[in-house]
């Protein structure tokens, strides 16, 4: 049976010719967040609320309402989870707004005071309700919304909303931020429970674009791998990350992975990502089963007694982090020189894709610094297997750059079956069911050259059109480029500043020693050689097998 919401009076549907409508108040993958306003006949509903700065959503609202006529600019709003990017702006838009509804999961209301760590916790009023997990709920006459776990973190989740008329049931799903795999704290979204759903429209992240992943528990065993290199090397590691979801999801692989179980090694625990551990732990009974049965036997997270011992940063043990090696996790905004000091390091400071975090070219200890995956989202395959499974009539892309959403949208294999909108913000997009709609035109994303081969070089001409693509700054940034065979096809990847000197500073430092820096067979920092127990993986320069061959001059 449907719980029952008690709402205020039902207001009259605006002219318009589609029961379905959203407009993004914001949509791109970057500072500005997410923010949705649907609407569903006569109701509004908001779908998160990630803008750091509201003013003007919040003058945009009032607008709103009062063209309704009513003191609440939109009927609800549903949150997907806690993460900044989806809910910081919560608490500017309950001041503005006291009497709107919010709702979120459980656990979600329970996270969201972790956006706002530079206030009183005692001053932020508890304005979230909790709705339950996949029980359907009737907000207004007609319209109902139903959660359901979606992943990526946990509370999160993919929000169903259903308006029934006499003639008919309108369903739209809006993802949030989705995750098919399992991680360490959270198992992944469940397909099964979505499937059949009849969906007309489907709003949906595309975070990754079309880039395609290894598996999560790959991706997992490679880092891993990495930490434990720089940790036998004698150096220390630094991981900054955001205050939920990824420094937790790390610190549960430090202390689970075969690499680390028993070793005498401290992991230390700053800023804002120890307060998202506590809050972790008032949530222990929500977490898969697999964890509460870790907890039982161990702390989750803090433990001196075993190994290896996870502490809280405290100051008195500053003076001494990094004169043996330990791995710090951080906050993603933190001033790493804070850790890099005189008589410490060296230091390896690993950095998460997705995430701006600025770092010095230099510090006053030796450090190096190198790029990780350990995604929290699906990638390509994933996010089309999920639309294929739910077959809607409309799919929406939201939350993702430009260029990756241009991607997705530019999908043969989407564009064939599916009616497929990538909004900008401020631009409404109408859902009309069952009408004719006639595709647009996809984005040109092939680039037609022509390939000159002679006696020692090959040279690869493309169009200037190419560079019209925010991306390839990014690729051309040293105007140098790595190629390698995928299959039939010819993959080339641009090398970053970071990685040539990374690369060069311990290549000509090495020459005499027999290691991976002077391997023939690695390049970009990755072994090829298939008789490797390294190969595919990415090396440490400094690093040895028995399968080394030592590069030739003349190579």
């Amino acid at each position: 049976m449907r719980d029952r919401i008690s709402s205020s009076s039902r207001v009259d549907a605006d002219e318009g010719t589609s029961e379905l409508e959203c407009l993004p108040y914001s949509v791109q993958h970057n500072d500005e967040g997410v923010c949705l306003l649907i609407r569903m006949g006569p109701y509004r509903i908001l779908l998160d609320c990630g803008l750091g700065d509201i003013s003007s959503l919040v003058r945009e609202l009032k607008k709103l309402a009062r063209q309704r006529n009513s003191s609440q600019p939109v009927d609800l709003v549903l949150i997907s989870h806690a993460h900044p990017d989806h809910a910081r702006g919560l608490l500017a838009l309950h001041q503005a707004f006291p009497q709107l509804a919010i709702y979120a999961s459980e656990v979600t209301s329970k996270l969201l005071s972790l956006n706002w760590l530079d206030k009183d916790p005692q001053e932020i009023p508890q304005f979230c309700q909790a709705l339950p997990l996949r029980s359907p709920v009737e907000f207004h006459e007609g319209l109902v919304a139903e959660l359901f776990p979606a992943g990526h973190l946990p509370g999160a989740v993919a929000i169903m909303l259903t308006y029934t008329t006499s003639q008919r049931s309108y369903k739209l799903l809006y993802t949030g931020d989705f995750f098919l795999s399992n991680s360490r704290l959270v198992e992944g979204l469940r397909l099964e429970e979505l499937r059949g759903l009849e969906l007309d429209a489907l709003i949906i992240e595309g975070t990754y674009g079309t880039s395609r992943h290894t598996h999560r528990r790959n991706q997992e065993n490679q880092l891993a791998e990495r930490i434990y290199r720089a940790i036998s090397d004698r150096s220390s590691v630094i991981l900054p990350t955001p205050a939920l979801g990824l420094g937790q999801e790390l610190l549960m692989l430090l202390r689970s992975h075969h690499h680390f179980t028993g070793r005498d090694l401290d992991i230390w625990v700053d800023g804002a990502v120890a307060k998202g551990c506590d809050a972790y732990l008032e949530l222990l009974p929500h977490l898969p089963p697999s964890v509460q049965n870790f907890a039982r036997h161990q702390p989750l997270f803090w433990d001196e007694r075993v190994r290896p011992r996870v502490r809280r940063l405290q100051a008195e043990h500053r003076p001494h982090i990094g004169k043996t090696p330990c791995i710090v996790l951080t906050d993603s905004t933190a001033d790493f020189s804070q850790y890099c000091q005189p008589e410490t390091g060296p230091w390896l400071i690993l950095l998460p894709e997705k995430i701006d975090i600025k770092v010095k070219k230099k510090y006053l200890a030796p450090t190096t610094i190198e790029g990780y995956l350990l995604a929290q989202h699906s990638d390509g395959p994933g996010t089309t297997q999920l639309i294929h499974n739910l077959r809607p009539q409309h799919v929406v892309f939201v939350h993702g750059s430009p260029a990756y959403l241009a991607d997705l949208t530019s999908l043969e294999e989407l564009q064939n079956r599916y009616h497929l909108h990538s909004p900008a913000a401020g631009i409404l997009v109408e859902l009309p069911i069952g009408d004719t709609f006639i595709q647009p035109a996809a984005p040109e994303t092939n680039y037609e050259g022509e390939l000159t081969e002679s006696d020692s070089i090959i040279t690869i001409s493309l169009p200037d059109t190419i560079t019209a693509d925010p991306r390839w700054r990014q690729f051309a940034d040293t105007g140098l480029i790595e190629a390698r065979w995928q299959g039939e096809e010819l993959v080339l990847r641009g090398l970053s500043q970071r990685e040539l000197l990374n690369q060069n500073s311990d290549r000509y430092i090495l020459t005499d020693v027999d290691c991976c820096g002077n391997c023939r067979h690695q390049r970009g920092q990755r072994c090829w050689n298939p008789n490797s127990p390294l190969y595919n993986f990415k090396v440490t320069l400094e690093g040895y097998c028995p399968a080394y061959e030592r590069l030739m001059e003349n190579e």
